[in-house]
């Protein structure tokens, strides 16, 4: 079974078929891909309802389905996130814009620091920070109905009492939150609106809404920089993420809306992907 899954979803363009294959075959059958493995090696054959079971989720798969709807979940640094249809998918590459976040909070002086993450979709960064910075309160903002449901099941079953989500547009929520935070991070579409995502499980899955951001991909940013700068206490550190390109063009708008000592950072692959300022 393995080997025809692995086969089917090569066939199909799948990145990966290897590791997505065992993914699958574990999901279906509660086990871990090691314990796939190991099952492959042994011939051990898969009853009937188990096999059928297999089957549909590698056909989807090979639809081009995201694999994290097709398990329901999505791995993000010590998290397993509910995902689904009408939420983004947390991309590995984000977890650096969460470790930034979370170093920005550790070095606050004061005991009780604030964060806000504008633009939560399924809650990744905002739970990321909430568990392992967790003396600090973190308001998570998501404007989404459907990705504001996401973030409420994976608050209510990772999240403590240090997470609120607020349900509104990032450009209007919190008007009385002055100087109230110590880190505002974002996440936010960056695509632009030209431009047409090459993978399938982007262009047919994840919500434009989380995709596009204007004509250069910079409008939400335009909107956040001008935002957190009223909401952060002066010292306040910003997280945004942004695609490689972007860096010089981040760093510029913030630093003509007065923020200091911007900065872009690398991932682990060597890309720029994300930027701080302070303000």
């Amino acid at each position: 079974m393995r080997d025809w899954a692995v086969g089917t979803l090569a066939a199909a363009g799948v990145p990966n078929p290897e590791v997505d294959a065992e993914l699958l075959i574990g999901h279906v059958m509660s086990i871990s891909r090691g314990q796939v493995q190991a099952r492959a090696i042994g011939g051990a054959v898969l009853g009937l309802e188990d096999y059928l079971a297999v089957a549909t989720a590698v056909e989807r798969r090979a639809a081009r389905e995201p694999l994290q709807h097709i398990t329901g979940r999505a791995p993000f640094r010590h998290l397993e996130l509910a995902v689904g249809p009408g939420v983004f998918v947390p991309r590995p590459e984000t977890e650096l814009a969460a470790q930034l976040a979370i170093d920005a909070l550790l070095e606050v002086p004061h005991p009780a620091p604030r964060a806000l993450d504008l633009g939560t979709g399924s809650g990744a960064i905002a739970i990321a920070v909430a568990t392992e910075v967790p003396y600090a309160s973190v308001v998570a903002v998501e404007a989404s109905p459907a990705a504001f449901i996401w973030a409420k099941q994976n608050a209510r079953e990772l999240a403590g009492d240090n997470l609120r989500l607020v349900f509104g547009d990032l450009a209007d929520v919190l008007p009385e939150a002055s100087e109230a935070f110590d880190l505002v991070v974002s996440n936010p579409p960056y695509i632009p609106q030209g431009a047409i995502p090459r993978d399938p499980e982007v262009r047919l899955h994840d919500p434009e809404m989380a995709l596009f951001g204007g004509a250069d991909g910079l409008d939400l940013v335009r909107v956040i920089s001008r935002r957190a700068f009223v909401w952060l206490r002066p010292g306040g550190a910003l997280v945004l993420e942004h695609a490689e390109q972007q860096g010089p063009a981040v760093r510029a708008l913030l630093e003509a809306d007065g923020w200091r000592t911007t900065m872009t950072h690398r991932d682990l692959l060597g890309r720029d992907r994300a930027t701080t300022a302070t303000r």
